[in-house]
């Protein structure tokens, strides 16, 4: 492979660390560069979790260093997401993804319509109801099958999981999703692995920028505030409901 497209994966890397910690999406970006650099849609899948885990381990210590600690509660709702990425995982080569991603792309325009109808929502969080708490474990083993099947977008779901259900603000939400990934990451990389779908060259110099790109992040939510990781939500959320229906 080309050095320049080292130099490629690298910066594009930089641009999906930064999406990722603050909204979203940035799979959405890598993936295909990944089949760009010539791996096929298999091993890009699992060569993405290498930077994905270790971009998620920067980031949640950031946030923890930056006092926002919600690790107890990440880490139990760690448990059933990662039990969930495992199914997904296994599943991951066998599910035809066409239909899959316009359905998801149809909610994710339902979610940019929210975020502007109901900012107060993701700047202070919502919850549900103490009796209902027990509904956060199956929507994050369904979110969890999500992520360990094809990752790109999974950051939306858990943001929208963690306000309605967990009634997180947008900060802790993102501090919680970051733990929660990198948890779940270990499980669905391993079976990547399992299988020979890790480049890990390219999986590393990846995950330099996705590092890099996360470290912004994380200081960029916590210098601007809710508001502006809204923000920035929304344009993710915007960009990446293209990039599903194309």
């Amino acid at each position: 492979m080309h050095y320049f497209l080292y130099v490629a994966v690298y910066l594009v890397g930089i641009i999906a660390g930064f999406m990722n910690v603050l909204a979203g999406g940035g799979s959405m970006l890598t993936l295909p560069m990944l089949a760009l650099v010539g791996l096929d849609v298999g091993v890009a899948n699992g060569t993405n979790r290498v930077a994905i885990l270790l971009q998620n381990v920067v980031a949640a210590r950031q946030f923890k260093r930056k006092k926002v600690d919600v690790i107890k509660r990440s880490i139990i709702l760690a448990i059933p997401a990662t039990l969930g990425a495992i199914v997904g995982s296994l599943i991951a080569v066998r599910m035809d993804e066409g239909l899959f991603k316009r359905i998801v792309g149809i909610f994710f325009i339902f979610l940019a319509i929210f975020l502007v109808w109901k900012p107060r929502v993701w700047e202070k969080g919502v919850g549900l109801p103490q009796r209902m708490k027990w509904l956060s474990y199956p929507i994050f083993f369904g979110v969890g099958i999500y992520g360990g099947f094809i990752q790109a977008g999974v950051g939306f779901l858990f943001i929208l999981s963690l306000v309605f259900a967990e009634g997180m603000d947008i900060i802790r939400t993102n501090a919680a999703k970051v733990t929660i990934i990198a948890f779940y990451t270990v499980a669905s990389l391993t079976i990547f692995l399992a299988n020979g779908k890790v480049n890990w060259l390219v999986g590393l110099i990846l995950a330099a920028g996705n590092i890099t790109g996360a470290t912004f992040g994380t200081h960029f939510a916590i210098l601007k505030g809710a508001k502006w990781v809204r923000y920035v939500l929304f344009f993710a959320v915007v960009l990446s409901t293209v990039k599903f229906f194309m």
